[in-house]
């Protein structure tokens, strides 16, 4: 008795024509990637006739022959030689006169002679000048000068320690450089400046959500009067078993 009820209720009708199907068909052509790329597609299967003496391909060469630093020295390459007007760059007087000027320039050259003689200097031991060396270097001897009577120790809350501490803060490289240290690697734009506002329009450009917005984001109704919504509803009521 229930078993064509129970089938009918299994089998679902649903009109090719209704809001809902054309929206969401309109929905699927819009994010389908494969429609996005159909032209492009199309245009790449039918290819491209560019031919030798075309103009760009020209233009191309042209650019390529200036910017190519062996055809921008070509013609220098090819004069060389022909117009120093000696049979070699040794004769030429000016070529001579600066290699001779380089040599009286360089240093290792113009100090040869005095490195040379520094070595054959010999000073006799009971010299005067060594004497009056040797009795200086005594006088300036840290060893001879500091001579430690005894050890002693200092408290830590004495006037004098505090004071030799706060110096040797204030005379320490690290405590010195710790705000540069702090503050290295540290960037700041100010809210508003212009490069803060170019790199926030450059981002809204490359966003892609912004890009391509999704169908079911955006914030849309349907007028419930329209001929379409009136005739859906007939359609239900009529087709409606209750």
């Amino acid at each position: 008795y229930t078993e064509a009820w129970d089938a009918d209720k299994k089998s679902i009708h649903v009109m090719p024509d209704t809001p809902d199907i054309l929206l969401a068909k309109a929905n699927a052509a819009n994010v389908s990637n494969k429609l996005y790329v159909q032209a492009w597609e199309e245009t790449k299967k039918k290819g491209y006739d560019l031919r030798a003496d075309a103009i760009p391909i020209k233009t191309a060469k042209a650019s390529r022959d200036i910017a190519s630093d062996y055809k921008y020295k070509e013609t220098h390459e090819k004069e060389k030689g022909h117009y120093i007007g000696c049979p070699s760059a040794k004769e030429d007087p000016k070529l001579a006169w600066a290699a001779r000027a380089m040599a009286l320039q360089n240093d290792r050259l113009y100090k040869k002679a005095y490195n040379d003689s520094k070595t054959q200097i010999h000073i006799p031991v009971d010299a005067l000048s060594v004497q009056a060396a040797k009795e200086c270097q005594t006088l300036v001897s840290d060893v001879d000068y500091r001579q430690y009577l005894h050890q002693w120790t200092c408290l830590p809350d004495q006037n004098d320690v505090i004071h030799a501490r706060q110096a040797y803060d204030l005379q320490s490289d690290n405590v010195y450089k710790s705000d540069l240290e702090w503050l290295r690697g540290i960037g700041w734009l100010t809210e508003g400046s212009v490069d803060v506002v170019k790199a926030k329009k450059a981002q809204e450009l490359l966003n892609d959500r912004l890009y391509r917005t999704r169908p079911e984001q955006l914030k849309f109704t349907s007028i419930t009067d329209s001929p379409d919504v009136v005739l859906a509803k007939t359609n239900a009521m009529q087709l409606s078993d209750v």
